[in-house]
């Protein structure tokens, strides 16, 4: 254990820990990467992110290595044989969503060229710095993520509530929410 301060909640174990420190609120312009990050919260929607973590190496072996243009082709086919899947979450709707929201995501890559391009211009291309001083500071919605999430279901994606939204965007760094005194806000 070092003596690095971190945001509380990442205070768990090793795997927290890491994901915190290498991660999270980390700035994502990648689509694959964006993709994957969407995939995980879609499963994370109810859940703890701490349970997604622990299987987001079998969510990648499950989706294609977070293949937006495979998984976009699955059928009922391969529902079936994720619902089988005991490594990962097993809910048909948020499996089915996924499937969707990867349609979904390369229309949005036609129009706006790249996922990147239209998630971005919501903050204007750079992080938005919220500055918390604590993790009560940390909102779980904000005006743009309920904007983002309106218009995400606009265009089809499913499982995209604000907070859904929210914490996307805190892991690919839209957002800063790393609290004052955390190492990561230095």
């Amino acid at each position: 254990m070092d003596n690095k301060i971190r945001c509380a909640w990442c205070e768990k174990d090793d795997l927290y820990r890491h994901y915190h420190d290498t991660e999270w609120g980390n700035p994502v312009y990648d689509d694959a990467k964006l993709f994957e990050f969407l995939v995980l919260e879609t499963f994370q929607a109810g859940l703890s992110w701490y349970i997604i973590l622990k299987k987001r190496e079998n969510f990648k072996k499950a989706f294609a290595d977070f293949d937006y243009k495979t998984v976009a082709l699955f059928d009922a086919y391969e529902v079936e044989n994720l619902m089988k899947d005991a490594g990962i979450i097993r809910n048909r709707l948020k499996i089915q969503g996924t499937i969707a929201n990867a349609i979904a995501f390369m229309k949005v890559q036609e129009e706006f060229g790249s996922f990147s391009n239209y998630i971005w211009r919501f903050t204007n291309g750079k992080p938005i710095d919220n500055q918390p001083k604590t993790l009560a500071d940390v909102p779980a919605t904000t005006p743009i993520s309920d904007a983002i999430s309106k218009d995400l279901k606009k265009r089809g994606f499913k499982f995209v509530g604000s907070t859904v939204v929210y914490a996307h965007m805190q892991a690919t760094g839209m957002v800063n929410d790393h609290v004052e005194d955390c190492w990561k806000r230095q």
